[in-house]
C-alpha cells in the first residue's frame, strides 16, 4: 500500500529528493505521494520531519 501526507505536512520538501521513483510533487501547498507510481519503500517518511508520511 503506497504511503500517503497528512495534514502534518509543513510543504518543507525534505521527502522529494528521498523518493527514487519520484512520486512525491507540491498539490495545493502541501506534498502528494501518486499511489499509482509509490513503490512502497518508506524513503520519504524516514526523512519527514514533522512524521507527516504515513502508510496509507
Amino acid at each position: 500500500m503506497a504511503y500517503k501526507v497528512t495534514d502534518a505536512c509543513v510543504n518543507c520538501g525534505a521527502c522529494d529528493s528521498e523518493c527514487p521513483v519520484q512520486a512525491i510533487s507540491e498539490k495545493d501547498s502541501v506534498r502528494w505521494i501518486d499511489p499509482a507510481i509509490c513503490t512502497d519503500c518508506g524513503s520519504c517518511a524516514a526523512v519527514c520531519p514533522t512524521e507527516a508520511i504515513i502508510q496509507g
